[in-house]
């Protein structure tokens, strides 16, 4: 399951008649032809303004990614097409429990994959099968985490790990199919890219802030 990002990416108007104080109709010069040399400049400030609007967007705003694999079905299936908010992790809030994430994988950071939020920075958190137990500084006893829709894992597996101040756990929702913090360890928050603010693809399903429980 690792979202894949998708690469994506005049004419002179014609010449219009006007009616003077004479009641004549008049015709306006025609516009210059453009020199070949003129174009070719025209062309790269368009591929200059276009690099300069684009790329910063495309680094530091928002990317486009498509789902593959079925490690968050039911919330997202293959082949889904998102669009991935950069901007709020970044500078205005920390990821929240249940929120959907999209990161570049510890082992591999060329490659990008797609979770829930599962345990925050300082909580201990203990799987029984398909429950989960936090105990943090507000609950010290520990509280049950009312989970959305997911694809149980058939499995009984136990598991508590306590995770440091900068760290996450991360699940995909399709529990039995999915390779996640149970596998490979916790997140550290460095490799969180965002979440998902909109879904373009399917047409049945776009919507804002898909995979978000109710």
């Amino acid at each position: 399951m690792q979202p894949q990002e998708d690469i994506f990416q005049k004419n002179s108007a014609p010449a219009t008649e006007s009616f003077g104080d004479s009641g004549k109709t008049s015709v306006p010069p025609p516009h210059e032809k453009h020199s070949v040399g003129e174009s070719i400049w025209d062309f790269i400030k368009f591929g200059v303004l276009a690099v300069v609007i684009v790329i910063p967007i495309r680094l530091y705003i928002a990317q486009p990614f498509v789902v593959s694999g079925a490690s968050m079905v039911p919330s997202f299936q293959s082949g889904h097409y998102l669009i991935i908010d950069e901007v709020s992790y970044r500078f205005f809030e920390e990821p929240k429990r249940g929120e959907v994430v999209v990161f570049r994988f510890p082992s591999e950071p060329s490659k990008f994959l797609i979770k829930r939020v599962a345990g925050l920075p300082g909580e201990t958190i203990t799987i029984k099968g398909n429950e989960i137990t936090i105990k943090n500084e507000a609950n010290p006893d520990g509280f049950g985490w009312e989970q959305g829709a997911t694809t149980p894992v058939e499995s009984t597996g136990n598991l508590s790990v306590t995770l440091a101040s900068d760290e996450y756990f991360v699940l995909g929702d399709n529990r039995g199919a999915s390779a996640d913090s149970r596998l490979w360890g916790t997140l550290k928050r460095e490799f969180i890219v965002g979440r998902p603010i909109v879904r373009l693809f399917p047409l049945s399903e776009v919507g804002i802030f898909p995979g978000e429980w109710e």
